[in-house]
């Protein structure tokens, strides 16, 4: 429910911050006042859409904030899981700010979010209806989707799963028709992908493979370099003939120095620095020797070298700029060429598959049909019921169903709603039979039947009652008043009938506060109320006999509401 709304430089409102409670709440005042505007705030909240000229004029921006507590399975928390809002504390706050750039900011729990996440959450916490939302009744292609919402999972798993098939069905069909249109070009692309991967394949590349062979390429390029380079390094540190080597003589200069290591322990440091020279001198003298060793040319090796750098050098001018690139387009298209195969069939084929999965298709269309029209007599048995309190007992509602020339991505059926007002006429669409006030009344009587369903907490009405007047008046005051047993409902009327039904009414005017217009609200007592009812049902000129006649009101809705 909403507990709390905040709005502030919205319109004509300067600042309003207004608690609300459980029941049903009615907004009375004179046209004009406000009241409708606070609907637009509410609506904003709930991912209306927002513009600049919301904004109150002077001002840099309005900001608007709701305060809401949900039932603990309710789907909206669901939907705050699945987008990682918290909500530990089991309060919701939605943010709105329209600044008078047009630019928007929105934020859930503190959490800046875009429209479309916040009318997700908000269509979820408020459902809005005008004195113009029955228009969604005069648009057929809207009432097969209010069927599958009454039904819920008596169709819901069914249309699911017809969904899912026709995605199926649509995308093989789309294949097909490609491969018609197509079948040269997909042979050409086919053969051109077996003749990559089987080319990127047969080199068996392997990372970093090409810096090895240049490494080994340069050492066979440069042999007689290299050859000359060690044997002169090995003449050098083992001598040559009776020439003794550099090593031999730091041999014996190390030998000389130890011979006096004990007279000075500076000569004993000298002696030490030139074992460790000789040792390493020694190393270097075996590492020159295994090199030499080692030392070998090849030149079959080398055309080798050259050969396999040629054809990793052409795979690199292809598919990408190293190795590492190669085998990432070898992935590619290996997985490219893994779904063509798959669907590697002649369009035959691909035409039986498409004629088998389009039989499954209808099967699962004519349950969801079967399904579908068990719950449209269900909901023409309710909106009778529903009318009858209405005062439309003579009123015919039906669901027809006109079956589709083809496959729908809803199902097999076109749905349209059927209206018959008085005994003996003909049955006509909805659309062109109803009057506004009619309208008010199915959509009324609509909205009684989902609201038990939809798991929305706060349903607003704005002026819906318009067009009705006596007994009917009356009806659809009980019948708002019945709906607020399993839902908040806030409530915008001209009726008095409609706002003597309420648990909390608030009473909307403007003031004149400098040479400013705002917006007031003021929540009313039992006394006040009286004095209310009594000005919507009298006008400007209250006598004592409307105060009688709003009490006497007051009196009949709270007994109606104890039948209840």
């Amino acid at each position: 429910m909403l507990q709390e709304l905040s709005i502030k430089n919205f319109a004509i409102i300067d600042q309003l911050d207004v608690t609300f409670q459980n029941g049903m709440t009615v907004l009375t005042g004179e046209t004009g006042a406000g009241k409708s505007i606070i609907i637009d705030a509410v609506g904003l909240l709930a991912g209306g859409r927002g513009s600049a000229s919301f904004v109150r004029t002077g001002t840099p921006k309005a900001v608007i904030q709701g305060s809401f507590v949900f039932p603990a399975d309710g789907v909206t928390y669901r939907v705050l899981d699945d987008l990682g809002i918290d909500h530990d504390d089991g309060s919701v706050i939605l943010q709105r700010e329209i600044h008078a750039n047009g630019r928007n900011i929105c934020r859930v729990n503190g959490m800046l979010v875009n429209t479309s996440t916040l009318k997700r959450i908000g269509e979820t916490a408020v459902d809005i209806h005008g004195q113009n939302e029955h228009q969604e009744l005069m648009q057929p292609d809207k009432h097969l989707g209010m069927l599958d919402e009454f039904a819920g999972k008596a169709v819901v798993p069914l249309e699911r799963q017809y969904t899912t098939t026709y995605q199926a069905y649509t995308k093989l069909k789309s294949t097909l028709e490609s491969r018609r249109a197509n079948e040269k070009e997909w042979a050409q692309h086919l053969d051109m992908l077996r003749f990559q991967v089987n080319e990127i394949e047969a080199a068996q590349l392997e990372p970093g493979e090409e810096a090895q062979l240049v490494a080994e390429r340069d050492r066979l390029d440069n042999f007689q370099k290299i050859n000359d380079a060690l044997q002169k390094a090995q003449v050098i540190l083992t001598g040559e003939d009776t020439v003794p080597g550099v090593n031999d003589q730091l041999s014996d200069a190390l030998q000389a120095m130890q011979a006096i290591a004990d007279f000075d322990p500076a000569f004993k440091q000298i002696a030490s620095g030139l074992e460790t020279a000789y040792y390493a001198l020694t190393d270097a003298v075996g590492d020159v020797s295994s090199q030499l060793d080692m030392l070998e040319w090849d030149e079959g090796r080398l055309d080798q070298i050259e050969r396999r750098l040629e054809v990793i050098n052409q795979l690199k001018y292809k598919y990408g700029d190293s190795e590492e690139q190669v085998l990432k387009y070898y992935d590619k298209i290996a997985a490219e060429l893994k779904h063509m195969e798959a669907t590697d069939e002649t369009a035959d084929d691909l035409e039986a598959k498409v004629a088998a999965q389009a039989s499954q298709l209808r099967q699962l269309g004519e349950q969801l049909s079967q399904a579908r029209q068990t719950a449209a007599r269900k909901l023409e048995t309710a909106i009778h019921h529903e009318l009858a309190d209405l005062y439309m007992d003579k009123t015919v509602f039906e669901v027809r169903f006109d079956r589709a020339q083809g496959l729908l991505s809803t199902g097999l059926d076109h749905v349209e709603f059927y209206l018959r007002t008085n005994p003996g006429e003909a049955m006509l669409p909805l659309a062109k039979v109803a009057s506004g006030g009619e309208l008010s009344r199915i959509m009324l009587a609509l909205k009684t039947i989902f609201s038990e369903s939809q798991g929305i907490t706060s349903i607003i009405f704005d002026e819906v009652d318009t067009g009705v007047s006596g007994r009917v008046a009356q009806a659809i005051a009980e019948k708002i008043s019945g709906i607020a047993r399993d839902s908040q409902v806030l409530c915008i009327t001209h009726l008095p009938q409609v706002a003597a039904m309420a648990d909390h009414h608030f009473f909307i005017a403007k003031q004149i506060v400098g040479d400013r217009t705002e917006t007031k609200l003021t929540r009313l007592s039992e006394d006040k109320r009286v004095g209310e009812l009594a000005r919507m049902s009298a006008g400007t000129q209250v006598t004592k006999l409307a105060m009688e006649h709003a009490q006497e009101l007051l009196t009949l809705a709270a007994q109606a509401k104890q039948k209840d």
